[in-house]
């Protein structure tokens, strides 16, 4: 069977449905890949989507928890946030970082790139190792209510495999650095 890579999708009309600062909602009349007509919402964030994962010489990371409005639950994190497009991802990681964590880092390196659900979104995240670390204030948002837990990474990565943490970037990031420590390739 043939997967052609080009777009299949005809878009015969757009219509905003909704916008503010941080999202766009758009509804699409289409024509899909069957041919048939059909309807399509899309979501597209305004910022792109940052995650941090914090690693000590002693095999330490940092966790946020925080209360997720979305999904009413409370919800453990590796520091992580939005970055406007226009702005350099590392300087959003490291802005990110100081704020959620109050920790700065000499070593900064890309992990991974990743689509959240792209069904719906474009929204694209990039994760970062941070190593060479350094404690500073912490300088959360006003609409942040944060808790920081230092944690040994095994025991976070646990957490991860037990379902304990489920937040996609988180466990994405997670399983990469343990992959990366499998295979003796963590960047320092």
């Amino acid at each position: 069977m043939h997967h052609p890579e080009e777009n299949q999708w005809q878009v015969r009309s757009e219509t905003e449905v909704y916008d503010n600062a941080w999202i766009n909602l758009t509804q699409y009349q289409v024509i899909n890949p069957s041919g048939n007509p059909g309807i399509y919402g899309k979501v597209h964030f305004k910022n792109r989507a940052i995650g941090i994962v914090p690693l000590d010489t002693d095999m330490n990371t940092y966790l946020v928890g925080q209360y997720r409005f979305a999904l009413s639950e409370y919800s453990w994190e590796i520091p992580e946030g939005g970055g406007p497009l226009a702005d350099s991802p590392l300087d959003a990681a490291k802005r990110e970082l100081l704020e959620e964590t109050g920790l700065t880092a000499v070593n900064w390196t890309e992990i991974q790139r990743m689509h959240l659900s792209n069904s719906v979104t474009d929204e694209l995240c990039i994760i970062y190792l941070a190593t060479g670390l350094e404690q500073f204030e912490a300088e959360p948002e006003d609409t942040e209510q944060l808790i920081v837990k230092k944690a040994p990474f095994e025991d976070v990565y646990r957490m991860v495999c037990a379902g304990e943490i489920k937040d996609a970037v988180t466990v994405a990031a997670v399983l990469k650095v343990k992959l990366l420590l499998l295979e003796n390739s963590l960047p320092v």
